[in-house]
């Protein structure tokens, strides 16, 4: 089987360096690997509702280049470094995003660690038929 892998425009070798595919379209569905706040060069935004809303832009290049919005996320997952103490911050700044009921499937992860990272965000969207 060969990847039909997703690449947002201009990160391209971002992900090649770091030897990952940012997305993969597979059986009617796209898998988008966690995005964090990185800006273009991979540094981290170094305030946290900047890193989240930069994720969720780097989320939203990805799921467009592939035909998609985050209306067609089923399923996310979110990882937290220090949950108790970012929780209720990253989650009113995800809320500009998250669109209408009915909302996908959630899973929070809280983490030790995330590459200098605060927040990480993964989902599984439906592709356009």
């Amino acid at each position: 089987m060969t990847r039909d892998v997703v690449f947002p425009a201009g990160r391209q070798a971002l992900y090649e360096r770091n030897r990952y595919s940012p997305a993969v379209r597979a059986g009617g569905l796209l898998f988008v690997s966690g995005q964090v706040g990185s800006r273009e060069d991979g540094s981290p935004e170094p305030e946290l509702d900047a890193q989240v809303r930069r994720a969720f832009a780097n989320l939203n290049d990805i799921l467009a280049a592939a035909g998609c919005s985050f209306a067609d996320v089923v399923d996310v997952t979110v990882f937290i470094v220090d949950p108790p103490a970012r929780f209720e911050r990253i989650w009113a700044v995800a809320q500009e995003f998250w669109g209408e009921a009915p909302h996908p499937t959630v899973t929070a992860v809280g983490v030790t660690w995330l590459y200098g990272f605060d927040f990480e965000i993964k989902v599984v969207a439906q592709l356009p038929r």
